[in-house]
């Protein structure tokens, strides 16, 4: 075999190692039951959303520890069977990273199934683990690829804070990340986003385009 038939063989292999990647990707994460919301705005891969409340599993985080703190697991063991009814909770999507006022405290959460919501969450066995509400109301975010550290995430809120000043919205202090895949998906394929909370002056009536949470 010569060796430009070799590179072709090679080169062919590469696409569709890359294209079966791509779609094990899509697939696995469509097979997630995901938060909902309502599109009120869109603007490329910035959009205005509404989401209702979301009962939520959490645990304190570092947000800058991506889960490297223990507090993914602590939420992971209660999903598989460490409440008080020994019952397995389906993962969702997304992950929410939630800051608080100092910026080493946040919370992380993962969004309860609805079946499970309408059900009662059964309590969780650990005292580091509550089940509380995240209350719903209208978000701007930013949806990006790539491994979510502190520069890309800052950076992506900084965009999307300048979106939101030169389309008259104004939001809270605080942001939230999102992410909607495990850490061994390479960072082209991840979809991770930021969300703005808006202040109420920003929640008036719109034309609305619904869509569902998981729809890529």
């Amino acid at each position: 075999m010569t060796v430009r038939k070799r590179m072709f063989y090679l080169l062919g292999f590469s696409g569709l190692v890359v294209l079966g990647t791509l779609v094990w990707s899509v697939t696995a994460r469509a097979g997630y039951e995901s938060a909902p919301y309502k599109v009120i705005e869109s603007a490329g891969n910035i959009e205005i959303r509404e989401y209702p409340d979301l009962v939520l599993a959490s645990t304190q985080s570092n947000p800058n520890a991506r889960g490297r703190d223990g507090s993914f697991m602590k939420l992971f063991r209660y999903i598989s069977g460490n409440n008080n009814a020994q019952q397995k909770i389906e993962m969702t999507t997304p992950v929410f990273m939630e800051e608080e006022s100092e910026a080493s405290k946040g919370k992380m959460g993962f969004v309860m199934p609805q079946k499970i919501v309408e059900s009662g969450a059964p309590s969780p066995q650990s005292d580091d683990v509550t089940i509380r509400t995240r209350e719903g109301g209208r978000f701007a975010v930013i949806r990006f690829s790539g491994v979510m550290d502190d520069k890309l995430a800052e950076s992506q809120e900084a965009k999307l804070r300048e979106w939101m000043t030169k389309n008259g919205y104004e939001g809270v202090e605080t942001a939230e990340r999102a992410g909607y895949d495990p850490p061994f998906k390479p960072g082209p394929l991840r979809r991770n986003e930021i969300l703005i909370r808006l202040q109420p002056e920003n929640d008036v009536e719109s034309t609305e385009s619904e869509t569902a949470g998981n729809v890529e």
